[in-house]
């Protein structure tokens, strides 16, 4: 089944995902110092996994099949930590929203010295994330020193008001929600100019771009179009995550950037799948996935 088109996804959404409620939690998260609302986060998703079963069942189910042979009290012990970390990234996320001095939440950027000369050679990039760790933490340290103007392209939010409160006003990033028939055409100006593109790539995205692929062992949807992008741009992919580490500060891991070469998206986009399915096997417990990926139409 490698390479074939995937059928239309049935992403997961939950009543919780409303502005009213995004103002209250950063109101409350705002007014503790962060350890203290770290232990709050984790407190609440242990409630939250209770309350939750159909998806605390799911995310089990998931990684069954990453870490095939798993003892069950190990699966149960890493559903929980999902939703722990889930929690402990949200609270982040809407506390620093829209800031650029992150540099207290960040221990460590591995890799970065490929990307340096990729950037010193004034080239586009095309930065693929996934739903692991910290991904909107990954894109505002992207452009935390302005010196590349950075594109984050991000999904509609289903509440435009929630849209406003994470993305609106004045911020490091560009927020670009793929909706206009022109928005490939202006990114792919933006990386001929030598800009920064980011993308998650681990969802597909229910259209004809969509591709099959194995994934832990059975094909799962992904996107082709970043790769289409950086095809059309020339500009290389670079893969980077922002993974949770134990003292509770987050370590930016670049991967090697890659061409993708007319004729071979597909392939760039398995060795993309390869990449991910590297990294989510050694943290299984940060990949943010609360529905069946493999069966997303279901």
């Amino acid at each position: 089944m490698t390479g074939a088109v995937a059928a239309a996804p049935r992403w997961y959404a939950h009543r919780f995902n409303r502005a009213v409620v995004y103002r209250v939690a950063t109101a409350v998260a705002s007014a503790l110092p962060r350890p203290a609302r770290l232990r709050v986060a984790a407190a609440l998703a242990g409630i939250g996994s209770r309350r939750f079963p159909a998806e605390r069942a799911v995310v089990r189910r998931n990684l069954a099949r990453i870490l095939p042979g798993a003892p069950v009290r190990e699966l149960d012990v890493l559903a929980a930590a999902v939703f722990r970390h889930f929690a402990i990234c949200f609270a982040d996320l809407i506390t620093t929203n829209r800031r650029a001095d992150l540099d207290g939440l960040v221990a460590a950027i591995e890799g970065m010295a490929e990307l340096e000369k990729v950037v010193g050679a004034g080239r586009g990039l095309v930065v693929l994330t996934a739903h692991l760790g910290n991904w909107e933490l990954a894109g505002r340290m992207l452009a935390r020193d302005g010196a590349r103007p950075t594109h984050v392209v991000v999904a509609a939010e289903a509440d435009p008001a929630v849209e406003r409160f994470l993305r609106g006003g004045a911020g490091p990033v560009r927020f670009v929600t793929p909706t206009a028939p022109t928005v490939s055409l202006s990114l792919v100006a933006a990386l001929r100019r030598g800009e920064i593109v980011a993308l998650q790539g681990d969802r597909g995205l229910g259209t004809r771009g969509d591709v099959l692929l194995p994934f832990f062992g059975a094909p799962a949807p992904f996107p082709l179009g970043p790769f289409v992008l950086a095809r059309a741009a020339g500009a290389p992919v670079v893969p980077a995550f922002c993974l949770l580490d134990a003292d509770h500060r987050y370590r930016i891991v670049v991967g090697a950037p890659f061409p993708v070469d007319a004729g071979a998206e597909t392939a760039a986009l398995g060795r993309w799948v390869s990449v991910l399915e590297g990294m989510v096997r050694r943290h299984p417990a940060q990949w943010f996935n609360f529905f069946d990926l493999w069966s997303p139409s279901a």
